[in-house]
């Protein structure tokens, strides 16, 4: 039997007579042959790995993306390298991508969820294909991120729709994109609509921030009639606080979230909430991304991903005076 018919029946060719692959798969088997898949990517010039670049991995966002991530590339034949940058400067994620080159991947996707600076100055991008979510969506490269405005906008409106017009927006931190986006839409939905708006409360996505901020809120005696949390975990820390001021949700303050956790269904009350299609949005990322290295050119998209309402328990029409 010729090397190249076993080789054939190797890399899992057709065109080999299945007799003849029973028989070489019976000697691969007793022998206990795996083929060298590090030769044959070697031979093709791929290394069938993407790399993964986060600065926080703890958030439902990124756990969820790095999720559709890792099975979009599975099924595409390729694995996912894990990289968290623990502190997002400049010279940590330049570490990281060098990093990933060393370990020999075919592109990355950057959840780039705070500003880190140019990465142009960086130099980090030469050579590899690159794919961002979660970013500043004027940066010149391919872009896939959640419609963060779209999703500001439908919680206000329908909060709107309720008859309120005192809406507190309690936003996630200031160096995040998301956050700002959601904080700008609701600044602008507030004018828009002829309602002065009240400063925004600026938390870090924790539902003891969300507390803190609510408890402060309502020790000013100037009780709003709706609050907007930029995140779940904010709006149940809100929910907390309103609890243990003897008030009702919603009868005295309605509540909306953001990103539908799995918890919010489960939350007393259930929380309205806006929902993230973040598997979506790792799998647009995914095949952009795996386009690139195919060598599709790169016409730098912006991909955004709607948002829907999912309304429960946690809102209701404005009390009266």
């Amino acid at each position: 039997m010729s090397a190249q018919t076993v080789s054939r029946v190797a890399n899992g060719q057709s065109n080999v007579r299945p007799s003849t692959r029973e028989r070489v798969q019976a000697s691969m088997q007793a022998l206990g042959y795996r083929p060298n898949s590090a030769a044959r990517n070697l031979k093709s010039g791929r290394f069938r790995s993407i790399g993964f670049v986060t600065f926080n991995l703890a958030t439902l966002g990124n756990e969820r993306t790095l999720n559709a991530v890792a099975e979009a590339s599975e099924a595409a034949g390729y694995t996912t390298t894990l990289l968290p940058v623990m502190d997002p400067t400049q010279l940590d994620v330049a570490g990281a991508f060098g990093r990933l080159e060393e370990q020999a991947v075919d592109g990355i996707i950057l959840v780039m969820s705070s500003e880190v600076g140019s990465l142009d100055e960086l130099g980090i991008t030469a050579g590899l294909p690159l794919v961002i979510v979660d970013s500043d969506a004027n940066l010149p490269y391919t872009i896939v991120d959640t419609d963060q405005e779209q999703g500001a906008k439908i919680a206000l409106q329908h909060l709107l729709e309720l008859g309120h017009r005192d809406i507190v927006h309690i936003s996630g931190p200031a160096d995040s994109f998301s956050s700002r986006r959601r904080a700008d839409a609701y600044r602008q939905t507030m004018a828009y609509a002829g309602l002065p708006g009240r400063p925004v409360l600026v938390g870090d996505w924790s539902a003891a921030s969300g507390l803190a901020l609510a408890r402060e809120l309502f020790a000013a005696e100037d009780r709003p009639t709706a609050i907007f949390a930029s995140n779940d975990q904010m709006a149940l820390g809100v929910m907390h606080a309103i609890h243990e001021r003897g008030w009702s949700v919603p009868g005295d303050i309605s509540v909306v979230g953001f990103d539908d956790s799995e918890e919010a269904s489960v939350y007393w009350p259930a929380l309205t909430t806006v929902h993230q299609n973040f598997d979506q949005v790792g799998r647009h990322a995914t095949t952009l991304l795996l386009s690139l290295i195919d060598g599709e050119p790169n016409t730098k998209q912006k991909i955004l991903i709607t948002t829907r309402l999912v309304v429960r328990d946690s809102t209701g029409p404005a009390p009266t005076a």
